[in-house]
């Protein structure tokens, strides 16, 4: 199998004409994200090449330390995401919700690298990549979740008012909405292994393929990343919003504004 044709500047540069497509079709509907279009591929571009420049070199010099920085790097990125998207929670929930996506990203990348690759934790081929993949769908999974809760939260806040004067306690109320929440935020997940391989061909395997590897090798790590990566979606918006609810009231079981 020919291995990976090596893009040159020329070619490379080419690709951002495909964005004029997206402008016409924004001014024809009278979309004002134009600029917003332009930061967002201008910053995407300046972030991945200064990631592939980062990558490059540790690529090159792998030590333990530098993909222990990078992870760690990785992670409060993710944390502080989330964390801005959802400013509203208090201080305690975003506690849960730090340690939820650290620890449970960290598990689930471990056992991935250690048990089903039987590679070093410290090896950067696999370890940063696969950290990659499963921090940022638990990061958009638990952001997907905290909205969905809060915004259901905040529409049943009448429904809870009543059933708390009738004497039904907070963790009655609230858990219907933790696990409405963890549903939808596990939905984009499930729908996306169900077109996997028949509507789509993931990004990880594509990449494999072009790399010159063995679709049938491709296919294996494709399927294993994607149940680690909604193992850790599910692991983490579970224990995000099972810690955070009990946040929300106090020993009197009084909720909490």
């Amino acid at each position: 199998m020919q291995g990976i044709v090596k893009l040159n500047i020329l070619q490379f540069g080419l690709v951002y004409l495909l964005l004029i497509i997206i402008l016409l079709i924004m001014k024809k509907s009278k979309i004002n994200q134009t600029k917003f279009l332009m930061i967002a591929s201008l910053r995407m571009t300046v972030q991945l090449v200064l990631a592939g420049l980062i990558l490059t070199y540790i690529f090159e010099n792998p030590h333990p330390v530098f993909v222990v920085l990078y992870i760690i790097t990785m992670i409060a990125f993710s944390i502080r995401r989330t964390l801005n998207k959802n400013k509203q929670i208090n201080r305690n929930f975003k506690l849960a919700v730090s340690f939820s996506l650290a620890l449970s990203g960290l598990f689930v990348l471990s056992y991935f690298v250690m048990v089903i690759v039987g590679e070093s934790i410290f090896n950067p081929q696999y370890t940063i990549p696969l950290a990659g993949m499963i921090l940022g769908n638990a990061m958009t999974g638990v952001t997907l979740g905290l909205k969905s809760f809060n915004e259901n939260i905040k529409t049943g806040r009448n429904k809870i008012d009543a059933l708390l004067n009738l004497g039904v306690t907070p963790k009655k109320i609230l858990l219907p909405y933790v696990n409405n929440s963890l549903e939808t935020a596990l939905l984009p997940t499930m729908n996306n292994m169900i077109g996997m391989g028949i509507v789509s061909l993931p990004g990880m395997m594509t990449g494999q393929i072009l790399s010159g590897t063995q679709p049938t090798t491709a296919i294996m790590y494709q399927i294993a990343i994607m149940i680690a990566i909604c193992t850790s979606v599910c692991l983490t918006v579970f224990c995000s919003l099972h810690f955070g609810y009990r946040t929300l009231y106090n020993k009197r079981n009084q909720i909490m504004n």
